[in-house]
């Protein structure tokens, strides 16, 4: 059996975390465990990290297909959820994500049944679609790679993949369904046309990069942003970076925001996100970091004037372009993004 310590001496009561509560009233931990392993961390390492978060106090973790960690993970829950931890199925938090290779009306249902098998589930919390462009890309490819079969957002396609996450929300198979990596134009026509609306829009969210337009309309419309790249993702891999990007554990402001609380740059952010109404997925494999992050959220707030001064480093820095899922060659990647507010085509 595998080793978990539910009452590990180390670990933050889950009643400390805040939580947030979506339109349905559920309540949703406010800080998650990423479980983006990257290209160098293993699918066995993410799922001790997993079990480590369990251990400390976690109870949100945010998954997805394409990391290709899923079975492994569900191992972990199966430990968790073991009648000797004293944890219960509904004290987890628990998100997947359809990949976008899986957009095809025929290929939802499927694809999700092999997640919620995979992760040894009777049902999910959450379910996102990824990416809203149904172009795929081989694992670990270069940015410049394009699929011969790429295309634009196209509304009414996005609709029949969104008709599939309604029937399984009908099924009760999923409690919430939502978007993730979806701008507020794609927004607007998802609301517009939904049954089913989504509970939450998973996107980039740092102090360098604070999307204001995006994340004042989700909130405006009842949608809980989730922030990946929460600390500026400074594990990402080295395809994903260009010379104009900016990390937000070394800016002057956040460094000495750390200094005066006398803990990481890291802990600065995450109080931050929390505070500010996000909620940030962090992931690590460190014991330590894995504790530090989620003891950051539950004492210690920033003051409302150190929360101001961090309003006012927004770069405007995205770190995650998407340049793969363009669909013309010699395209800006900021195609992908609607920042004039017209879907591109």
């Amino acid at each position: 059996m595998i080793d978990f310590n539910p009452h590990a001496p180390d670990a933050i009561a889950p009643s400390l975390v805040p939580q947030r509560t979506l339109a349905t009233g559920a309540l949703m931990p406010a800080i998650g465990m990423g479980t983006f392993g990257s290209d160098h961390v293993t699918p066995d390492e993410v799922a001790a990290a997993v079990l480590t978060a369990a251990e400390v106090g976690y109870r949100h973790f945010d998954c997805a297909s394409v990391y290709g960690n899923e079975a492994q993970i569900g191992a972990i829950f199966k430990r968790i959820l073991s009648p000797d931890t004293g944890i219960k199925r509904a004290d987890l938090w628990i998100t997947s994500k359809l990949w976008n290779d899986k957009h095809a009306e025929a290929d939802v249902i499927p694809s999700f049944e092999k997640s919620l098998s995979d992760l040894g589930l009777d049902y999910l919390d959450l379910y996102l679609v990824h990416w809203p462009f149904p172009n795929f890309h081989p694992p670990g490819c270069d940015v410049d790679s394009r699929s011969p079969d790429a295309r634009p957002y196209i509304h009414e396609n996005f609709m029949r993949t969104w008709r599939q996450l309604e029937t399984l929300h009908d099924r009760g198979l999923v409690r919430h369904i939502g978007t993730s990596n979806t701008t507020v134009p794609k927004l607007k026509l998802l609301l517009r046309d939904a049954r089913v609306r989504p509970a939450v829009n998973e996107m980039e969210l740092h102090p360098h990069f604070q999307q204001f337009e995006l994340f004042d309309y989700v909130r405006s419309q009842n949608i809980v942003p989730i922030g990946y790249c929460p600390l500026g993702s400074p594990g990402r891999p080295e395809r994903d970076r260009t010379s104009e990007d900016t990390s937000p554990l070394e800016d002057p402001v956040i460094q000495r925001i750390a200094a005066a609380h006398n803990v990481h740059p890291a802990a600065i952010c995450l109080k931050w996100a929390v505070q500010r109404g996000q909620t940030p997925i962090p992931f690590s494999t460190k014991r330590r970091n894995i504790l530090a992050n989620l003891a950051a959220i539950t004492a210690d707030p920033l003051s409302d004037e150190e929360m101001r001064d961090i309003v006012t480093i927004d770069r405007n820095c995205r770190l995650i372009k998407g340049q793969v899922f363009l669909w013309k060659d010699n395209q800006d990647w900021r195609d992908l993004w609607d920042e004039d507010g017209v879907i591109k085509q």
